[in-house]
């Protein structure tokens, strides 16, 4: 007799620790799902963070693995940390120290230049990344000493600003502060604050290193720099106030409720309107089926049928067609 509970279908938020591997992470669910008696779960993550950073990992789990292509295509809020003086083979704090400066940036040079780094811009990404190469990874390649050529990309910049505790002209957090008695920095007549590092808050699109943003600040600035700390605080509609720690999916396998901690799989279409079915309209989209004669607007559509989502749907000139169908069924049908 085969008593294990069915394939859950939602997002675990899981707040990633420093020093785990998103595939790891994605491992750790499994095996929790399977130690909590699910029966065999597709599992999948919406966006790699790298060991070295920490935060915002959406996982999916069984039907919303669906839409977690979405979530790669999503934009991201990141925060970190550059430190200038020196920049290192994997611009992170892991690397060997290929370049150093003794130029420290004054702070309100650091806040004057990041409009320069706001909107469409071009970047080389970081030879130590998952990006292929005829086929291989990058990293891959580098760490055999193999020459890599990046090539430039275009992403974009949403905004970029000042880190935690920072006011315009305030410097970073209350040590630049002037009620510390230290000068304030836009006083013609005062000394320069200098940073040796500097915390900032990056909302990029899909695409954007942030690895390669600190190291190309920093040069920007006359110094060299290089990430020290990393943290993704929103994925798409996901954010750092929804996420677990890992001790928390790790009592999921020693019997906590998993209601309690995963989000339903419409939590990823959050930032698209629904599309209410009747019953006749949900078997006809469960089969594939176009709908004629919607009035709503055009646009992408979470089709849903007694608050249980059918289908992610494109409308178009009253029209909607199935981009994605959802294997979900409301019990009492």
């Amino acid at each position: 007799m085969n008593s294990k509970l069915p394939p859950p279908n939602g997002w675990i938020i899981l707040d990633k620790p420093h020093g785990l591997g998103s595939t790891q992470a994605v491992a750790a669910v499994k095996r929790n799902l399977r130690e909590a008696g699910f029966a065999k779960t597709k599992v999948g993550h919406g966006g790699t963070l790298d060991p070295l950073a920490e935060g915002v990992l959406p996982i999916a789990l069984g039907e919303a693995t669906k839409l977690a292509g979405r979530m790669l295509d999503a934009s991201k809020i990141y925060e970190f940390t550059v430190q200038f003086g020196e920049e290192t083979s994997t611009l992170d704090s892991e690397g060997a120290v290929v370049q150093t400066s003794q130029k420290r940036p004054p702070m309100a040079a650091i806040e004057a230049i990041l409009s320069h780094f706001t909107g469409d811009i071009e970047q080389v990404p970081p030879k130590y990344s998952a990006l292929k190469i005829d086929g291989k990874r990058a990293y891959d390649l580098a760490r055999a000493g193999e020459e890599v050529e990046m090539k430039t990309r275009a992403v974009t910049i949403h905004s970029l600003t000042m880190g935690s505790g920072y006011e315009p002209g305030r410097g970073v957090g209350s040590a630049f502060a002037t009620t510390s008695g230290r000068p304030d920095p836009f006083d013609p007549g005062a000394p320069l604050e200098l940073a040796d590092a500097v915390t900032l808050t990056a909302h990029v699109s899909k695409g954007t290193y942030i690895r390669s943003l600190a190291r190309d600040i920093a040069r920007a600035l006359g110094s060299v720099g290089h990430v020290t700390y990393l943290r993704r605080i929103k994925a798409g509609p996901f954010l750092q106030e929804q996420a677990i720690s890992l001790d928390k999916l790790n009592e999921i396998g020693k019997g906590a409720r998993l209601e309690d901690v995963m989000l339903p799989l419409e939590a990823g279409l959050d930032d698209i309107p629904a599309l209410t079915l009747t019953s006749q309209q949900a078997a006809a989209v469960r089969q594939g089926r176009v709908l004629e004669g919607q009035p709503q607007a055009d646009g992408l559509y979470c089709a849903m049928h007694r608050e249980i989502p059918v289908a992610l749907m494109e409308l178009v000139g009253g029209t909607a067609k199935v981009v994605r169908g959802f294997n979900l069924h409301d019990v009492a049908e």
